[in-house]
């Protein structure tokens, strides 16, 4: 999806803010931006890294640079595996007329040799937030993969369904669309209760579980 079709189609299904979390690579979050502000919408920059676990993890970030930081330390420990785009599909960065500015070489999807708990301490010394994608999932969630959720600072976890079939304890439940087709943009969704729309605030409704879901 393009950086300017997610704004769209966030802004039709009437969200206040929304997250740009590509596999890997933070280098459409720069025209995300402007698509969102233009939109009056709060735009989130972030990856869906995958560790060497083969866990997926949100990392949401207040800026560009925060995002794109994390993201060349992640594009350097991925394999040196070249993506196949007749086989895998195109691995581009546009601008907001969708106009190509460019494409990534090495394939997106693989695992980076970083572990989860190093991934954890370069999203927070970025000042990141650091969520757990989909732990209800039998692939690519830290469950699946390692069996249980290791005692760790997570910023929330991120499910998909409620209720969440994984025990998270007092960790704050996150439930995103984790749409990776505009038609599923905000088939769910987090409602946060928040004095003001802006990173910090959403991460204090986080950190204070001010929260409730909306499922499609």
């Amino acid at each position: 999806m393009s950086p300017s079709g997610i704004a769209r189609q966030a802004k039709r299904a009437g969200l206040d803010a929304a997250a740009l979390t590509d596999h890997n690579s933070a280098l459409n979050c720069r025209t995300f931006e402007t698509c969102c502000r233009e939109l009056g919408i709060l735009p989130l920059f972030g990856i869906e890294a995958s560790t060497i676990e083969e866990a997926h993890v949100l990392c949401l970030f207040e800026s560009v640079e925060q995002a794109e930081e994390l993201g060349k330390i992640i594009y350097d420990k991925l394999p040196g595996i070249i993506n196949q785009p007749e086989k895998f599909g195109d691995q581009v960065f546009v601008d907001a007329d969708e106009n190509i500015l460019g494409e990534v070489g090495k394939f997106l999807t693989s695992a980076a040799e970083i572990s989860l708990d190093e991934l954890f301490e370069t999203v927070d010394m970025l000042g990141g937030m650091f969520i757990p994608a989909h732990i209800d999932r039998p692939v690519f969630s830290i469950p699946s993969q390692l069996g249980f959720l290791p005692d760790m600072k997570y910023t929330a976890l991120e499910t998909t369904v409620m209720p969440c079939p994984v025990k998270t304890a007092d960790t704050p439940l996150l439930m995103n669309s984790d749409a990776h087709y505009p038609g599923d943009i905000a088939c769910r969704y987090s409602i946060l209760e928040a004095e003001t729309l802006s990173f910090n605030a959403i991460r204090n409704a986080i950190r204070n579980n001010r929260i409730s879901f909306k499922n499609l």
